[in-house]
């Protein structure tokens, strides 16, 4: 027996040896990490090299009478280690690493699995984290919104459950970025007081996830109540504090362990390759470099019309991007209409990938980019970047899309027209704007009660107009002015719109309004005032609605598609511009409507361009002729004020028209039509 402890205590000594000598290579890893940070030229990974070198420890193991098929498997298994390592450093430069104590947010309480992935995927670095559980996944990202946190960690997808939609619809809302993603194999486990018998249990806890992914096991328990927790490990901890044996919860085994639990039953999932993919989410975006192999995810919304997902697509298949995802969800308030989730192989900054996606946003409602980080979810073969590194006298090959032909480039780049740039259409309900289309919005400047509105959505119905229009938050001058009847009259617009199968518009002041103004409205209004809130322009990039853009009393047409510029660069490309006049010297009106700034727009840029004149004039007698002139001048639509009885009018009511004068207008416009067809014909 002495002699084998003796033989133990050898091996223990060369064990030490082994991870001193590992310890070592690390060290040499992360100096190679910074040599090739210091040359952008170098290639991350050297497969030539890596075939050379197993090779060659082959031909060593057998000169030293070792298994050559077990000398590879472990350098195999180093050199991806070290592979690994060069990117979590490259990475850790682009995020700029601080000695600072970084806080990351999860769901769940110790021991969940968003709590297992959030401490694999800061691995090394996480005895410098704090990790902090949430009730739920609203409030950990609300967390990170507001700065008390550095990342929010939050499950995506399960290979046996799917994707789970709470967090996509946070993803999609929430102005946070992916900067990374995680894999846990997830190895569910009963958990309970140590020595019940599973005939004892009467009662299973466990987060919805993964009581869906143990069916098969749930149903060989039929005595059993199942219950839906707030998380996996809330319901371990729960069993702890009761110590009934008939309770148990599905966790992992190392939940077990935190409270001091027993493990009853392993592996009770339905499938053995049971893996969740858990995304880490920051306020910023991170630039990692472009030889580590990355993802982009995107969101897309298209036009609900036959070819518009392949239109949107062929850019990535023209550009040779990889796409490894595809998944469609319903579009929130807009039944039996989707929008896509998709994966891409590449990094957003890669030339060819710019341009695909400068040449999706031209096709697509929405294109938002959720995020580009390093791939977690390929095998050892792993990805390639799109394109390579080239030399300065080899440019790499982008696509040819109209952004990329030479000329001298607008600063409004994704607004401007340019050469052989269709207009953009967007339809809104039965409401067409632009490409040829016209459509006419009307409705009172404000909402002021059930009555008003639904009489006027009645009158705004039968003069055969396409949406309806309606203040709920009202920007005025003077701070005892009505201000508007805020959530209360949003949800009057909606019903009477509902009503009389009519879109709606209302007007959002604060950025903090708008995804919840979207949940409702058809189409958002920034006003002429917030023309230039940056802030607010930035959050209606971030929604998937239309945005009706109002020119500002004093904004030139360029500040104007600088503005919608702002949108457009969020990824929602549903923008209709409108002109609503500007301040002059003239006082004889409100304002002075630019209507030559009609056809200037239409020339600049390719969106939808619409008139106000009822702000511009302010008084409704000269309405009519404007609204007429602006469609002569080309506008693809109007937007009008009008009131069952203006003179009790709580806002703007000298500028209102009166029902026989908006059937007046609609009667006209129409004829306007029918004068141009017979002219055409």
């Amino acid at each position: 027996m002495n002699g084998l402890e003796d033989l133990r205590r050898e091996l223990d000594e060369t064990d030490d040896s082994l991870l001193a000598a590992l310890e070592r290579r690390v060290g040499l890893v992360e100096r190679v990490a910074d040599a090739k940070a210091q040359s952008p030229a170098a290639l991350l990974r050297d497969r030539d090299r890596e075939k050379e070198l197993l090779a060659k420890l082959e031909k060593k193991a057998r000169d030293r009478g070792l298994n050559p098929y077990f000398v590879r498997r472990i350098f195999h298994d180093i050199l991806e280690y070290s592979i690994d390592d060069q990117q979590r450093h490259l990475a850790a430069r682009a995020q700029g690493e601080s000695a600072s104590l970084v806080k990351v947010a999860f769901q769940g309480v110790e021991g969940a699995y968003s709590h297992l992935a959030a401490n694999k995927y800061f691995g090394a670095k996480s005895g410098a984290c704090a990790f902090i559980g949430y009730r739920g996944f609203p409030e950990a990202v609300a967390a990170c919104e507001a700065g008390d946190v550095d990342f929010v960690v939050l499950p995506l997808e399960n290979t046996i459950a799917g994707s789970i939609n709470a967090t996509y619809r946070l993803l999609e809302t929430s102005s946070l970025v992916i900067v990374g993603e995680e894999v846990w194999r997830v190895e569910h486990c009963l958990i309970g007081i140590e020595g019940t018998p599973l005939g004892r249990i009467r009662h299973i806890a466990s987060h919805p996830q993964a009581l869906l992914q143990c069916g098969e096991f749930l149903d060989q328990m039929p005595q059993c109540t199942i219950e839906s927790f707030t998380d996996t490990a809330e319901a371990v901890r729960r069993v702890k504090d009761t110590q009934d044996v008939t309770h148990a919860a599905i966790a992992s085994e190392e939940a077990a362990a935190v409270y001091g639990l027993a493990v009853l039953k392993r592996d009770i999932a339905d499938q053995r390759e049971n893996f969740t993919k858990f995304v880490v989410c920051a306020k910023k975006a991170v630039a990692y470099d472009r030889r580590i192999p990355c993802k982009t995810s995107l969101v897309l919304v298209t036009d609900h019309s036959e070819g518009a997902l392949l239109a949107c697509l062929r850019p990535l298949h023209d550009a040779h991007v990889n796409m490894v995802k595809l998944e469609s969800r319903p579009l929130a308030n807009t039944p039996w209409e989707y929008q896509f989730y998709i994966d891409v192989e590449g990094h957003a900054d890669d030339p060819r990938m710019t341009a695909a996606l400068d040449a999706m946003r031209e096709r697509a409602r929405v294109l938002k980019v959720l995020g580009c980080y390093p791939i977690r979810t390929k095998g050892y073969e792993g990805v390639e970047p799109v394109v390579e590194i080239a030399a300065p006298s080899e440019p790499a090959p982008v696509c040819e899309t109209p952004a990329s032909k030479p000329g001298k480039p607008k600063p409004y780049r994704l607004a401007a027209r340019e050469a052989g740039r269709r207009d953009t259409q967007i339809k809104i309900g039965n409401a067409l704007f632009g490409g040829g289309a016209f459509a006419l919005i009307a409705g009172p400047c404000a909402v002021e009660s059930r009555e008003q509105i639904f009489e006027s959505a009645r009158i705004v119905r039968e003069a055969g107009a396409s949406m309806l229009r309606g203040g709920v938050f009202k920007p005025r001058s003077s701070p005892y002015s009505f201000q508007g009847m805020g959530w209360e009259g949003l949800e009057l617009l909606v019903e009477a719109g509902r009503k009389f199968v009519l879109p709606i518009v209302t007007e959002v002041l604060d950025p903090g309004d708008v995804q919840r103004v979207a949940q409702q409205a058809d189409m958002l209004q920034i006003g002429a005032r917030n023309m230039q809130n940056f802030a607010l322009l930035a959050e209606a990039g971030r929604c998937a609605r239309p945005i009706l853009l109002k020119r500002g009393m004093m904004s030139s047409i360029e500040e104007l598609l600088l503005a919608a510029e702002y949108i457009l660069a969020g990824g929602n490309t549903q923008v209709i511009l409108c002109e609503r006049g500007i301040r002059t010297f003239e006082n004889a009106t409100r304002n002075t409507l630019d209507l030559q700034a009609v056809p200037v727009l239409k020339r600049l840029t390719h969106l939808p361009v619409i008139v106000d004149p009822s702000h511009a004039a302010g008084e409704r007698d000269i309405i009519v002729p404007m609204a007429l002139a602006a469609k002569a001048a080309g506008a693809d639509g109007l937007i009008v004020e009008s009131h069952p009885d203006p003179d009790t009018a709580l806002c703007d009511g000298p500028q209102a028209l009166t029902t026989p004068m908006l059937n007046e207008l609609a009667a006209k416009l129409a004829a306007m039509d029918k004068t141009l067809e017979r002219t055409s014909a």
